[in-house]
């Protein structure tokens, strides 16, 4: 289970360090690939190999004639990039996935629940101001109470 928020800094070839306590989390071991991938909200998703395949058995699993299945199969599977930890718990980011989620130096790695989010720090701040407020709301709907 992933759970927590870090703050890092991408040096510059897009690079950065995944916290000891999500690499523990998820009982990385060196050789091991994780998936970075289009996220929703204007983040980037960072999936183990695990957890990756899971999503596309999820996604198998509904119909393959449904036109939104096709989309978000195509935007996502196509740009997600494979990346393999440095011995220092360190990955690249892709330009282009950086530049989809406008990140620039300071970022923000979210745990949630199987997998990481990767969110430049200043879109998570206002994504954050604008939600907090309503988090009882959010709740209640999200756990059907």
């Amino acid at each position: 289970m992933l759970t927590g928020t870090y703050l890092r800094t991408l040096d510059e070839k897009l690079r950065v360090t995944v916290p000891r306590a999500f690499r523990e989390a998820i009982k990385y071991r060196p050789g091991e690939l994780l998936y970075i991938a289009p996220g929703m909200d204007g983040s980037l998703g960072i999936y183990t190999e695990a957890s990756f395949a899971r999503l596309a058995e999820r996604l198998s699993a509904t119909s393959p004639t449904a036109q939104h299945v096709r989309a978000f199969s195509r935007l996502f599977f196509a740009r997600a990039h494979r990346q393999e930890l440095s011995s220092q718990g360190r990955f690249r980011i892709a330009p282009e996935l950086a530049e989809l989620a406008q990140i620039k130096r300071e970022v923000v790695l979210l745990g949630v629940q199987d997998h990481i989010e990767l969110w430049a720090s200043d879109r998570w701040q206002t994504y954050l101001d604008d939600r907090l407020a309503h988090y009882d709301e959010i709740a209640e709907a999200a756990l059907g109470g």
